[in-house]
């Protein structure tokens, strides 16, 4: 018998909760399907926007034979603060460089909103060159600083030797050459431009030797 009434007991608390926290309960529940919908609502969103840009930078693509102005207007289309707007600058300074638009060039390059620090070296590379052809070798050495990709050193080198300062241009070249490949285009044009500053290409023999262990390691695996 007090197993019953405990029973009963326990099943009376029980509902006696339930309508006390019924309100609380449905508003939990509400609350969790309004996150749920709002969730994949986002999610939907996301997926249509970025559908949206994708489009924008096609059409603005589609317009790049038309000649500069044309694809200064397209480009006013595609979404500002997006990778695309990055790609498209950098599709509308070729064309006003093609045009012959040098400076107008340097002002989109400068307009870029570089997030990603991949893209960084990219824009100040062809920045700098674009210095460099418009007599302004001085900016380009500032603009580069310290950089000690290839490609930049190149245009160190450029600068420098704009500049009427041969040793400097040949030391950047030499370093630029350190990471270029053997016999590659661009390497062959560093060359052509250390001879022109006075200097011979360093020799094969003349790089780093690989390590005799790296030697043996790289044998082995090969057989």
């Amino acid at each position: 018998m007090d197993e019953l009434l405990n029973e009963h007991e326990q099943g009376e608390r029980v509902r006696s909760w339930l309508q006390r926290n019924a309100s609380g309960l449905i508003g939990g529940v509400a609350v969790g399907l309004a996150l749920v919908w709002g969730w994949h609502w986002w999610q939907d969103k996301r997926d249509a926007d970025r559908d949206a840009e994708a489009m924008a930078y096609d059409s603005f693509q589609q317009q790049l034979a038309a000649g500069p102005e044309a694809v200064a207007k397209a480009y006013a289309t595609v979404p500002k603060g997006t990778p695309y707007q990055a790609m498209a600058a950098l599709d509308l300074a070729k064309t006003q460089v093609d045009a012959d638009k040098l400076d107008e060039a340097i002002a989109t390059l400068r307009g870029i909103d570089v997030k990603d620090p991949a893209l960084k070296p990219v824009v100040d590379s062809r920045i700098a060159r674009l210095l460099v052809d418009t007599g302004k070798p001085e900016e380009a050495v500032k603009l580069l600083g310290q950089s000690d990709d290839a490609e930049a050193l190149e245009i160190i080198g450029d600068a420098q030797f704009a500049l009427g300062k041969q040793d400097a241009a040949r030391d950047a070249y030499q370093k630029a050459l350190r990471s270029l490949e053997e016999g590659s285009p661009a390497r062959q044009l560093v060359e052509i431009k250390l001879a022109q500053v006075g200097a011979d290409a360093p020799a094969a023999a003349d790089t780093p030797a690989e390590p005799a262990g790296a030697k043996t390691e790289t044998a082995a695996a090969a057989g």
